[in-house]
């Protein structure tokens, strides 16, 4: 009888059922774009040097110092090696540094790295380098700059700099290296202030001992589980003087501006759904009302007030699935092609554009989660059926003599 009632009203349902498939394009829209974005911004973050989860000395990540220790790390190593999840394992030290070269000084940041078990795919920088080659020795004196500290230090490949820092003790050290690549990642902060060592010429300088370095990188097969696997890696290597953190403590900045976006893309999707689910609360009141005759019969016939209540509600329940079926024909086309090829902004953005000094990427695409592919569906579906409990109860309500004498 709810179908009956829906192929008799087709227009109405057509629109309604439209409805529902415009709440289902807005819904994918916006979560697979944030999706997108939200994932590319963390894993691009955690390329920079501390990977999805970050195993370190207790104290590092709110006072930043070289004089802060991680002992044992080929053995953490090798034990997160084996933890389900884990991508890779990288370990680096990590420290603040004047840069000079003869005309000039700046101050910056310098990582120590091991240029064996660096993959590019997973350090922006070493995938970023546009002149000369990564180094193949951890004791040489090479350095790896980024494009505007070589402009800002008038260097170029084969020139020579100082970079000067304090050691574990405190004391000021200082080390000459030649420039053997320039590295270019698009952040003007980055590009100005980041530079890779050899990871054991960085542990001599700064009278490191060949196991210790300031902290361990995870790389995670996906970011999503981020805090569920620290929690893993904590029962495996975590001890008293080390902590393991997300990207969310090492990244805050980046991570705070993450959860305000989120939540105002939820928020506006909320809105959303409140207008088209009152858009169809009205047509469902709407053919309730027309149909207060209809109702009075079936309910002088014999028909329960309750089995009134769930046609109606069954027909709110019909809208749903044919809006459903409508949204998912119209945007499949368009969540496939913004999957594999999306929006060029580029002329809608300064160069260099980044959210707390990571680079946004200019072209906008999809990615949506299974979870959250079944949340959209779940929820438009919800707020049709819930569009429709009030016409529904205001039906099985309605006194059959009066429904009688309206007719």
């Amino acid at each position: 009888m709810a179908l009956r009632t829906m192929l008799r009203r087709k227009r109405r349902t057509l629109i309604t059922g439209s409805t529902v498939a415009f709440g289902v394009f807005l819904s994918v829209t916006f979560t697979a774009s944030g999706d997108y974005s939200y994932t590319n911004m963390i894993d691009t973050s955690a390329k920079m040097g501390f990977g999805h989860v970050t195993v370190q000395a207790l104290g590092q990540n709110e006072r930043p110092s070289v004089t802060k220790r991680l002992s044992g790390v080929s053995e953490i190593g090798k034990s997160l090696d084996n933890v389900d999840g884990v991508s890779r394992s990288t370990v680096r030290i990590f420290g603040q540094a004047m840069f000079a070269s003869a005309s000039k000084s700046v101050g910056g940041v310098f990582i120590g790295i091991d240029p064996a078990s660096e993959d590019p795919a997973d350090n922006i920088f070493v995938n970023s380098i546009k002149e000369g080659k990564i180094f193949d020795s951890t004791t040489g004196k090479k350095i790896i700059i980024g494009s505007k500290m070589a402009e800002k230090l008038n260097l170029r490949i084969g020139k020579r700099m100082v970079w000067t820092s304090t050691n574990a003790e405190g004391e000021i050290v200082s080390q000459i290296a030649k420039v053997s690549a320039i590295f270019s990642t698009g952040v003007n902060d980055v590009d100005s202030a980041f530079a890779l060592l050899p990871i054991d010429r960085v542990r001599k300088t700064i009278d490191y001992g060949p196991d210790e370095a300031t902290m361990v990188s995870v790389m995670l097969d996906d970011q999503r589980y981020s805090d569920v696997m620290a929690r893993r890696i904590e029962t495996v290597v975590g001890e008293k003087d080390r902590e393991v953190l997300t990207w969310r403590t090492t990244q805050a900045d980046m991570s705070g501006m993450i959860t305000v976006d989120r939540a105002s893309n939820y928020l506006f999707q909320f809105l959303v759904g409140l207008v088209i689910a009152a858009g169809i609360l009205n047509t469902i009141m709407m053919s309730v009302l027309e149909r207060k005759h209809e109702f009075g019969v079936l309910l002088a016939v014999g028909m329960s007030p309750l089995r009134l209540f769930g046609m109606v509600l069954m027909e709110s329940v019909a809208l749903g699935v044919v809006g459903l079926i409508l949204g998912i024909i119209v945007t499949a086309p368009w969540y496939h092609y913004m999957y594999y090829t999306g929006l060029d902004l580029t002329s809608m953005m300064e160069e260099g554009s980044d959210i707390g000094g990571v680079l946004v990427d200019p072209v906008m695409k999809f990615r949506l989660y299974k979870e959250s592919a079944l949340a959209i569906l779940a929820g438009v579906f919800s707020l049709t059926v819930a569009a429709g409990l009030y016409p529904a109860i205001k039906a099985g309500r309605i006194p059959p003599v009066d429904s009688l004498k309206a007719g």
